[in-house]
């Protein structure tokens, strides 16, 4: 154990939750013990009569029934499955030098060395147990990977896995990642003490057994049982909770206090690395592989997209001069054999994570590379989008705008959104003839006639009415102000609604085919995505994406504009091969206000032609 401070700390508190372990097997003895000093009294020949032979029957069916509960809660707590995190498993002949590094680095700080490695698509690194028999084969006789101590012939390996963050693994040098490591590897000593170990799998036992309580499918006969495991088992963890908590506080305090000896100098700078890593790979989740997941398409090197993120947010903030130089130092991502094959694995869990997706390729879920993602997802997504929202003017009535010089003349334009979009009000300011205040009343009645749209769906007003209603009395920042604006919002956010509730379901895996549990059957696929990167969009977002996915369309197909990828900012308009940044305040003014001036003016000056039709993609097919 060493003689640190938080060592010995964290065994106090292992003792603590041990005892509270031990109070609650002697309360379930407590009737059984009664039980038999009530029998033992009678047979004896010292408590004797009806009174003591009517305690000694209900004392021991007491003791019965709170033994056989004992036992059943023992059991669930020892057989349940406790939680484990989805990793990406790295064997070591797929990464030799990486476990190298590691042994080498326990051999360092004279602790037993990680049992394997594993990598997750997060920003962090930590110690996992997986000891328990779910979580892998039954144990044979074989040498640690690791360690190279020979295993033993009815046990499994007791050290750890160590988890490790793939995105440190490509923006991190290999001495940054040995130096940001040396904590995490050095928290195997305090684990590897007996107490703590078994206060950890009580811990996580208990917390196996209250998620196995709470699950309502698996017992549906017996849940009045489950819910008493549950009821028992919350209790337990509520009684050790404080004692867990300081127990890992201090084995982090210990492992800390160890590893000081290794690196620390190049830990701190290596610390700055760990924070810029989040910031990016949070952006590039959010803003790029995002978008791509919703058209179902998942980048295949999100780890190497990390680093272009990166590079370009140095760029940008001027800090390129103080990056250069660890630039030219040996990446961490070279200790693996085949670092695309890696990231490729990652790159999927991560989608399966943060946004739910299968877990095997299809037609509806394809990997895209970096160099196919402009016209794979940004061209696709932006079509997509419109047609959707000429599809909802079409099912709210909304006349078309037609352009008899064009090849379809009724075609979907960006025209028909903008005078749609476009506040009452200011169509009533605009004079639509120089003569018109010198009509007659009888001319002005015939222009009203002809000019009269057709009849609307009587649903169409009904919706409208009902947006303007629920915008006076509930008002909202998320919902658009102007009524016909907020009726298309929200036919929008119930189109999308229903095309999610109409794509298939992805297969449940878990199994392999040959028979044998897939890496998926350890944690709850069910529950998917397990981090959801962004909360449902309001809608006057949806309308706000789907106005620029029009704009964009336009821009494309009349002013010879190109999607293009930004690392920083996800799908972004190319004109003339530059990023155009001034769009959003202009739709965001549409969307709003109502006004259309400014996103005019801005169409003018880049030569769009709102009045063109736009190609648009429906179900996965173009068309005009």
């Amino acid at each position: 154990m060493g003689s640190e401070v938080g060592a010995q700390a964290a065994r106090a508190r292992a003792l603590a939750v041990l005892r509270i372990r031990g109070r609650a097997l002697a309360v379930a003895l407590l009737p059984a013990a009664a039980a038999v000093i009530l029998v033992a009294g009678g047979t004896s020949g010292h408590l004797v009569g009806p009174g003591w032979d009517a305690a000694r029957a209900v004392v021991s069916a007491v003791a019965l029934v709170v033994l056989l509960a004992a036992g059943v809660i023992a059991l669930v707590v020892a057989r349940a499955r406790p939680a484990v995190s989805p990793t990406v498993p790295i064997a070591e002949d797929a990464a030799p030098d990486l476990y190298r590094l590691v042994r080498d680095l326990a051999e360092r700080l004279d602790v037993p060395a990680p049992s394997a490695i594993a990598l997750t698509p997060d920003c962090d690194s930590w110690l996992e147990d997986r000891t328990h028999p779910a979580h892998g084969p039954p144990a044979r006789e074989e040498r640690d990977e690791l360690a190279g101590a020979p295993g033993g012939r009815h046990r499994r390996t007791a050290a750890p896995v160590l988890v490790i963050g793939s995105p440190f693994l490509w923006w991190m040098r290999v001495g940054e990642l040995r130096a940001v490591l040396a904590p995490v590897v050095a928290g195997t000593g305090p684990s590897a003490h007996p107490d703590i170990a078994a206060a950890r799998r009580f811990v996580r036992g208990l917390d196996a057994a209250v998620a196995t309580a709470a699950d309502r499918g698996r017992c549906p006969a017996f849940r009045p049982a489950c819910a008493g495991i549950g009821w028992v088992a919350r209790l337990l963890l509520r009684s050790c909770r404080q004692h867990a908590a300081e127990m890992e506080r201090g084995v982090a305090a210990a492992a800390a206090e160890r590893a000081q000896a290794v690196d620390y100098g190049v830990r701190i700078v290596a610390q700055e690395q760990v924070g810029l890593a989040y910031a990016g790979w949070d952006r590039l989740l959010t803003r790029v592989a995002l978008p791509a997941w919703r058209m179902g398409r998942w980048p295949a090197r999100l780890d190497a997209g990390v680093v272009a993120a990166l590079t370009e947010l140095s760029r940008r903030d001027r800090l390129a001069e103080g990056f250069a130089s660890r630039l030219g130092e040996r990446p961490a991502c070279d200790l693996l054999e085949e670092p695309g094959t890696v990231d490729e694995a990652a790159s999927l869990l991560a989608a399966r994570l943060f946004h739910g997706g299968p877990a095997e390729c299809g037609p509806d879920w394809a990997p895209v590379d970096w160099s196919e993602y402009p016209e794979e997802v940004v061209d696709r997504k932006w079509r997509t989008d419109a047609a959707r929202l000429h599809r909802v003017l079409d099912a709210l009535g909304v006349r078309r705008a037609p352009d008899p010089t064009a090849h379809d003349p009724n075609g979907p334009t960006l025209t028909r959104v903008l005078d749609h979009l476009t506040a009452p009000d200011r169509d009533d300011q605009e004079p639509s003839d120089a003569g018109a205040t010198a009509a007659s009343p009888a001319a002005t009645s015939d222009a009203d006639t002809d000019a009269k749209p057709p009849s609307r769906d009587p649903a169409t007003l009904d919706a409208e009415a009902e947006a303007e209603a629920d915008a006076d009395l509930h008002p909202d920042e998320d919902t658009p102000r102007a009524p016909r604006t907020a009726a298309l919002a929200a036919r929008l956010s119930a189109e999308l609604a229903r095309e999610d509730a109409a794509a298939p379901p992805a297969p449940a895996p878990g199994a392999s085919p040959s028979g044998q549990a897939g890496p998926d059957a350890l944690w709850d696929v069910d529950a998917l995505p397990l981090f959801p990167l962004q909360p449902p969009r309001t809608e006057r977002e949806l309308l706000t994406d789907h106005v620029t996915a029009m704009v964009c369309c336009a821009a494309m197909d009349t002013a010879g504009a190109q999607p293009g990828l930004d690392w920083l900012d996800g799908p972004t308009l190319l004109v003339g091969g530059e990023r155009a940044t001034d769009l959003a305040p202009r739709v965001l003014s549409l969307v709003e206000d109502g006004d259309p001036d400014p996103l005019r003016a801005w169409l003018s000056d880049l030569g769009i032609r709102p009045e063109k039709p736009v190609r648009l993609v429906f179900s996965g097919r173009s068309h005009s």
